[in-house]
């Protein structure tokens, strides 16, 4: 425990981000720890597992927790990624949901307003993507937004223009319990490396063929060996059919070799050591649907 972090005044817990799929809730908290954490796309239902970001200041600690987008679930791994997102509101001490300044609000935004109605965590709405709209557009989201529930209060960012994101962290800052430090001073994320690792790799694969499988692809690292300043990453990148194993390798291997290459970086970033890097894709029938495959790819 740093000295003075349980005097008078400091505050810690936690929060998270929700609202429906591609809200920029993943984008927003990259944003606000200043590193990147979550992996995002443009494509709906990319995170799939709650990772938590920690942010440092003088008076308090704000760990973020990055969740799944609630939505009508399609499969089992649907299902659980909605148990998974309800289960986070149940712990946190705030509640940001995030709603599009460039989208006209929906029955997915209502349907998540109504669920957010009875929690115990102070409830703020989050207008994101401010840069994309004009001022008008913006102060006219505003007004529907406050609207929609009955929230402590609305706060307009842009994750990448940086617009109000400081603002934002000081209001979230702001409902926290009094509390002595939750993390160590050095810690950015609780999150495995390996889980870090797979998702860079997932990333990295959904790059080219987002429209084809968005949704088929799941990595696993089966093993990082560290060798000195060389650190061997092997993964099996998992599909539902022959046919999306096809279109993840692509023409002689092409596509597979792209991947490696993006995934690599990010990896090194991430790890600050060279990376080698060892791909294999295999083919688990419709893993979506089946528990013991859902199990086996931490699901």
């Amino acid at each position: 425990m740093t000295a003075g972090r349980e005097a008078d005044g400091y505050r810690a817990g936690f929060a998270c981000f929700v609202g429906r799929p591609n809200a920029g809730k993943s984008t927003l908290t990259n944003a606000i720890v200043g590193q990147k954490i979550a992996i995002t796309s443009n494509k709906p239902q990319t995170t799939r597992h709650v990772i938590r970001a920690v942010l440092h200041r003088p008076n308090a600690q704000l760990v973020l927790v990055d969740t799944p987008g609630l939505h009508r679930p399609r499969t089992l791994l649907g299902e659980r990624l909605n148990d998974l997102v309800r289960h986070t509101w149940s712990e946190v001490d705030v509640i940001g949901l995030c709603l599009p300044a460039d989208e006209a609000i929906g029955r997915g935004d209502r349907f998540i307003s109504g669920e957010l109605a009875g929690s115990k965590a102070t409830v703020l709405a989050v207008v994101t993507k401010a840069d994309l709209v004009d001022r008008k557009r913006l102060a006219e989201q505003l007004l529907a937004v406050s609207k929609l529930g009955d929230f402590a209060e609305v706060v307009p960012v842009s994750a990448v223009s940086g617009y109000q994101v400081e603002t934002l962290v000081d209001v979230m800052t702001r409902y926290l319990p009094p509390s002595p430090q939750l993390y160590p001073d050095d810690m950015l994320t609780d999150e495995p490396e390996q889980v870090l690792v797979a998702e860079l790799i997932r990333e990295a694969a959904l790059e080219g063929v987002r429209d084809e499988l968005p949704h088929s692809i799941a990595v696993v690292v089966e093993e990082m060996i560290r060798e000195g300043r060389l650190t061997k990453v092997y993964a099996d990148v998992y599909v539902e059919r022959p046919s999306q194993k096809a279109i993840v390798i692509g023409a002689r291997g092409s596509r597979l070799k792209e991947v490696g290459t993006r995934a690599r970086q990010q990896i090194e970033e991430l790890l600050g050591t060279r990376i080698y890097l060892d791909l294999h894709v295999r083919v688990a029938k419709d893993w979506q649907r089946d528990p013991k495959q859902l199990r086996k790819l931490g699901f």
